[in-house]
Order: structure tokens, then C-alpha cells, then sequence
């Protein structure tokens, strides 16, 4: 499955109306540890299931950055019915993001 662009726009229908849990990824293109997190991400997305996966660049989408308050990154979330369910902050390598992708 492919990983889906998040913005303040699509935010509620992507995510928040989403019948499986949603792994998002938010990051900014200047973070050495998300250049590092990023592709991992999408080999996870690649391999889903059960799960979906989206980004949140935070350069772009500050309103959510904030709303979610996104004081570090890379910063994982996890959200289940439209509410975050889990919170990973900083890289972990790729066994962790799908350990924490199916908690």
C-alpha cells in the first residue's frame, strides 16, 4: 500500500474516517533523522497490513503539526478511529516502526 500525502485538507478523510489504524510519519525535509526514517517508513507501507500509512511534511502543515503538538521530529503516530493511539519520537530502526505500527 502506498503511502498517502497528509494535509490539513484530506486529514479527517485519510485518517479520520479510516476503518484500520493509520501509521503517520511527520517530518521535515531539512531532519537529518527523518532523510533516515523516511524510507524505512515506506518499506513498511510497501508490506501493510492491516494498517495504513501516511506523511505530514510539518514545513507544510504546520495547523497539524501543532494541533498534534509535534515538538520533535521524526515523530510517529498512531491513530485508531480518528484518535492517536501511540507516539514514537526520533528513528528507530525498521523492526520498531512495525512493532509499533500493529500495537
Amino acid at each position: 500500500m502506498a503511502v498517502v500525502e497528509i494535509t490539513s485538507a484530506n486529514f479527517d478523510e485519510v485518517v479520520g474516517k479510516s476503518p484500520v489504524p493509520v501509521l503517520v510519519d511527520f517530518w521535515a525535509s531539512w531532519c537529518g533523522p527523518c532523510k533516515m526514517l523516511s524510507p524505512i517508513v515506506d518499506q513498511v507501507s510497501e508490506t501493510a497490513e492491516g494498517f495504513a500509512v501516511g506523511k505530514v511534511n510539518v514545513d507544510d502543515e504546520g495547523e497539524l503539526a501543532e494541533k498534534f503538538g509535534i515538538n520533535s521530529i521524526p515523530c510517529l503516530i498512531l491513530f485508531k478511529d480518528g484518535q492517536e493511539a501511540g507516539r514514537s519520537v526520533g528513528f528507530i530502526p525498521k523492526d520498531k516502526v512495525q512493532e509499533f505500527a500493529k500495537s
